[in-house]
């Protein structure tokens, strides 16, 4: 049996790596002394790394064993065989990093770039996922999807006055206040506000250290066609997005495409009140899967 833990007290988060054909794939792991039931499987957004699911690993480690990978070239993660490789080749990339952690059967959590591939990883393996939540997804149009590959997510050049630097702190903060971050205009203007300096910090150099890479996911992501894709999800799913998620404009075609997934929009994770709700609801999710 697990060693019981206080439901109050976040889990504490580990660190590990594990090898696979292009090299290491880095993740963190918390919840392992809460004895057994099945495993989740977090896979993060672009473009930073599984570091900007931490909050969410550590409230949901207090009663399940919790993996969260980085994807290949994304944080501290080997870089991804090829220039283009399309969301499937990342999909893959995961399940090889799981099988050689030892996982065969687990929940899956995804968001943005990780929704994406974790629709791939049910698609393909539907045997492994048992339960499945999406939380923010897209479901860009053909025109969208151009503009979003000319514009959104360019590679970056090294140099030595440092450039890199600076656009990518600009282009991580814009994304908080435009959307697409490239419109910087009244008319894409989000009314979030920016997140704290910490935050802030954290997600610019978890994509400083994949700069040469970073582009590479996030592309796949951007041009993954889901409508053909998505109705043929067969795992049980929770279809989530949060309030002030920009994806929540496209969260009506998605239930269309999915009518047999549970749809909830959330409180998201901005604050410790909006996440205590959003963990509770998908807590609720699996934990009835577990009743069966």
């Amino acid at each position: 049996m697990g060693v019981p833990l206080d439901a109050g007290a976040p889990a504490r988060i580990r660190r590990g790596f594990v090898e696979i054909a292009e090299g290491q794939v880095h993740y963190r792991e918390a919840g392992r002394e809460a004895g057994g039931g099945t495993p989740l499987v977090m896979l993060h957004p672009s473009p930073g790394s599984a570091k900007m699911l931490e909050p969410l690993i550590a409230l949901l480690g207090r009663r399940r064993h919790v993996l969260a990978p980085d994807t290949l070239g994304n944080g501290d993660s080997a870089a991804p065989a090829g220039e283009a490789p399309p969301i499937a080749y990342f999909a893959d990339a995961h399940l090889r990093a799981l099988d050689a952690l030892g996982i065969e059967r687990f929940d899956l959590y995804g968001s943005h770039t990780g929704a994406n591939i974790a629709c791939e990883i049910a698609i393909a393996h539907p045997d492994r996922v048992r339960r499945l939540i999406l939380d923010g997804i897209s479901l860009y149009t053909a025109e969208e999807r151009a503009d979003m590959l000319a514009h959104y997510a360019p590679g970056v050049t090294l140099d030595q006055n440092g450039t890199q630097l600076h656009w990518i702190w600009h282009f991580v903060r814009d994304v908080y206040l435009f959307w697409p971050w490239y419109r910087r205009d009244a008319a894409h203007r989000r009314p979030l506000g920016l997140p704290d300096a910490d935050e802030l910090h954290d997600k610019v150099v978890e994509v400083l250290k994949a700069a040469r890479t970073y582009h590479i996911p996030y592309r796949a992501a951007i041009a993954y066609d889901k409508e053909p894709r998505l109705p043929l999800i067969r795992v049980p799913t929770l279809l989530a997005c949060a309030r002030t998620d920009m994806f929540l404009e496209y969260f009506d075609r998605v239930r269309a495409l999915m009518p047999t997934a549970e749809p909830v929009v959330t409180e998201g994770t901005g604050t410790a009140e909006a996440r205590a709700a959003t963990v509770a609801r998908f807590e609720a999710f699996l934990d009835r899967a577990e009743a069966g």
